[in-house]
């Protein structure tokens, strides 16, 4: 078997009403509809795949290795590149300032991405980026 790319990548939700608010109305990605479900097609694809442990997760958003038990626990986790860091802090402000909560502020990690990072509705931990090596 080989694999060619990320064919697709979609978030099971119980509340698709909230869900849709989020990526469409506050990410403004541009979603068509059929019926409840919501997607695009042939938006630019998946620059990275991965398999992040838990523990990892918790270390990287909070600074320790257990998952707050007041957040609730992500099965997944999206990433949306954007064009530089003020960028990422332009749009954290944008979301705040619209109710999203956020689970860090705008941040550069120690592999050089800028991240911030919120829940999603059905409970995706959704990170706004900047990975400097994806623009070269």
């Amino acid at each position: 078997m080989k694999i060619k790319c990320i064919a697709g990548f979609a978030s099971i939700t119980k509340d698709a009403s909230a869900s849709a608010a989020l990526y469409q109305d506050a990410l403004g990605l541009p979603l068509e509809q059929m019926g409840d479900y919501r997607f695009m097609d042939n938006f630019p694809g998946a620059n990275h795949f991965g398999v992040w442990p838990l523990v990892m997760a918790a270390q990287s958003c909070f600074g320790q290795n257990e998952w707050p038990e007041q957040v609730p626990e992500p099965t997944a986790t999206i990433e949306f590149e954007l064009t530089d860091a003020a960028a990422v802090e332009a749009a954290v402000q944008e979301m705040k300032e619209q109710g999203q909560e956020f689970v860090h502020e705008t941040r550069t990690e120690p592999w050089g991405q800028t991240v911030a990072r919120f829940m999603s509705p059905e409970g995706v931990l959704v990170g706004l980026s900047y990975a400097p090596w994806l623009h070269e």
